[in-house]
């Protein structure tokens, strides 16, 4: 079966620091799989707002996750502090790929990386969106 593949920008534009907490642990004593896109999540929604948005006003959009792709690189444990690093790529005409690297801030230890698919949306209107100009011109994105 062929794998998910996800390469990594160059540089990123974005990162932020999350801890592991015991609540993200499974039995297997590590970070859940599950559990790690709740990390993600949560370092999304500082992307966002490191930018001056709210996940549901960017330029009076919203936005939603129409996809996301993980490749496990590593364990994680309890205790240990992650840097997600994020950067906005592969824009089109209604959004655009977030790329992400999570790493061990103590080793640096690659311990996942993948790309979260955005869409923009018109929660009033009910429907997708054309990516607003002014956010894809401060995130060095163009729209399609």
């Amino acid at each position: 079966m062929a794998r998910i593949r996800i390469d990594l920008p160059e540089q990123f534009g974005f990162s932020t620091e999350l801890p592991i907490y015991l609540s993200h642990i499974n039995y297997g004593n590590h970070l859940d799989n599950a559990l790690l896109l709740t990390l993600v999540s949560e370092a999304r929604s500082r992307f966002f707002h490191s930018l001056g948005y709210q996940e549901l006003d960017v330029e009076g959009l919203g936005i939603v996750v129409s996809d996301a792709a993980v490749q496990y690189r590593s364990e994680a444990h309890h205790g240990e502090t992650m840097r997600v690093a994020m950067q906005a790529t592969d824009f089109n005409k209604y959004g655009f790929d977030l790329v992400w690297q999570m790493n061990d801030v103590a080793t640096d230890r690659e311990v996942a990386r993948g790309k979260t698919g955005i869409v923009f949306f018109d929660y009033d209107a009910r429907q997708i969106a054309s990516v607003p100009f002014a956010f894809a011109r401060r995130v060095g994105g163009t729209s399609a």
